[in-house]
C-alpha cells in the first residue's frame, strides 16, 4: 500500500493541473483577447460576461493542485517553488491583476478609466498564463538542482529556451480554447469571428504544446506514448473541421482532447521522476523519494476519495446552469455588466 500511495497522489495532482489548464487556459485566454481581439465596448462585455460566473470557481484548480504537491510531495513542492520563486511571483501578480481588473473594470466612470482596466486585464491574463507555462515545463525538462535539492546558479536560471516553449504553449491553448469558448458561448459576430481565427490559427497557437509533449516523450523511454501525441494531432486536425462546420461543442471538446493526450504523454514518460535534474540525472528527484509518509498520504487519499467527485459534481453543474448563448448586442452587454457589478457590490457588502 505504501508504494501505491505515491502513485496515486502523482495521479491526482497531474489530474489537478490539467483541470486548470483546461478550465482557467480559456478564461485566461479571453482576459487576453478582451484587450487584443475584441473591438468595441460591446463586445468586450459580452466576453467578459461568458467567464464572469466561471473564473474564480477555476482558480481552485491552482490552489487544489499546489497544496496537494505540498502535502503530498513536500521535497518536490520546496525544489520547484525555491528555484521557480520570481515566476510564481510573476504568475500571482497576474492573477491578482486579472482578477482586479475584472472586478473595477465595470465601475470605471469614464472610458480612459475602462481602458487602463481593459489593459491591465489583457496584462495580467497573459502574465499568468506565460508563467504556468514556465513553471510547468521546466518542471518536466528539468531544473539545475543539486543533490541536496537546491538551485545551482542564481535567480535567473531558470530564463532558458524551454521556460520560453511553455509560456507559448500555454497561451497559445489559451487563446484556442478561448476562440472555442467565444464560439459555444456567444452568438452573432463573436461567434463568426471567434470560429474564423479558430479555424485559421490553431495548428500554430498548439504547436508549442506539441512540441513541449514531443521533447519530453523522446527523452523517455516509453515509446508507445507517441501513439499519444498521434491521436493530440488528430484532434487539432478535428478541432479545425469542426470550427469551420460551425460545430462550437466539438471544437472545444477537440481542444480540450488535445491537452489531456499531450498532458498525459508528458506526465506518463516523467513517472517516476516527479523534478529532473539537469545537473546530473541522479540528483533528479523520484515520487518515492520526494512524497510524505504513508499515513499522510493514506488519510489525504481519504479525503480526497470523498471530496474530489464533489468538487467535479458541482463544476460540471455550474457549467451547465450557465450555458446560455448571450447575444451580440449593445442592450445585452449592458445587462451582463449591471448584473457583474451588482454581484461585486453584494461580494463586496458581505
Amino acid at each position: 500500500m505504501a508504494e501505491v500511495l505515491p502513485v496515486y497522489w502523482y495521479v491526482i495532482i497531474a489530474v489537478l493541473w490539467l483541470g486548470y489548464l483546461a478550465l482557467e487556459g480559456f478564461d485566461l485566454g479571453v482576459g487576453m483577447l478582451v484587450r487584443f481581439w475584441a473591438r468595441d465596448e460591446p463586445r468586450r462585455r459580452v466576453l467578459l460576461n461568458i467567464i464572469g460566473p466561471v473564473w474564480e470557481g477555476n482558480e481552485v484548480w491552482l490552489i487544489t493542485a499546489v497544496g496537494a504537491m505540498f502535502a503530498a510531495f513536500p521535497f518536490w513542492y520546496a525544489a520547484v517553488f525555491s528555484t521557480l520563486y520570481l515566476p510564481m511571483l510573476v504568475m500571482l501578480f497576474g492573477l491578482i491583476l486579472r482578477a482586479v481588473s475584472i472586478e473595477y473594470r465595470g465601475k470605471a466612470a469614464t472610458d480612459a478609466g475602462r481602458e487602463i482596466w481593459t489593459w491591465t486585464l489583457g496584462i495580467g491574463s497573459f502574465l499568468a498564463a506565460f508563467m504556468a507555462g514556465v513553471l510547468l515545463v521546466l518542471t518536466t525538462t528539468g531544473l539545475p538542482l543539486d543533490a541536496n535539492g537546491d538551485r545551482v546558479g542564481g535567480p535567473f536560471v531558470w530564463v532558458t529556451g524551454p521556460a520560453l516553449l511553455g509560456g507559448l504553449a500555454v497561451v497559445g491553448f489559451s487563446l484556442a480554447q478561448a476562440w472555442a469558448f467565444i464560439g459555444l458561448k456567444t452568438d452573432g459576430a463573436p461567434r463568426r469571428s471567434a470560429a474564423r481565427f479558430l479555424s485559421t490559427w490553431t495548428p500554430l497557437a498548439v504547436l508549442p504544446l506539441l512540441v513541449w509533449a514531443g521533447l519530453v516523450v523522446a527523452r523517455g523511454d516509453r515509446p508507445w506514448t507517441w501513439a499519444l501525441l498521434v491521436l493530440a494531432v488528430v484532434a487539432v486536425a478535428a478541432s479545425v473541421v469542426a470550427a469551420r462546420a460551425g460545430r462550437e461543442g466539438l471544437a472545444f471538446t477537440s481542444l480540450t482532447l488535445v491537452l489531456v493526450l499531450a498532458w498525459t504523454a508528458i506526465m506518463v514518460t516523467q513517472y517516476p521522476v516527479v523534478l529532473p535534474s539537469t545537473v546530473d540525472p541522479q540528483f533528479s528527484l523520484t515520487a518515492q523519494l520526494a512524497s510524505s509518509g504513508p499515513y499522510t498520504l493514506g488519510l489525504m487519499a481519504v479525503i480526497s476519495l470523498i471530496f474530489v467527485p464533489i468538487v467535479l459534481a458541482y463544476t460540471g453543474w455550474s457549467y451547465w446552469m450557465f450555458r446560455r448563448r448571450l447575444a451580440d448586442t449593445a442592450e445585452d452587454a449592458g445587462k451582463a455588466a449591471e448584473g457583474a457589478a451588482d454581484q461585486g457590490s453584494n461580494r463586496g457588502g458581505q
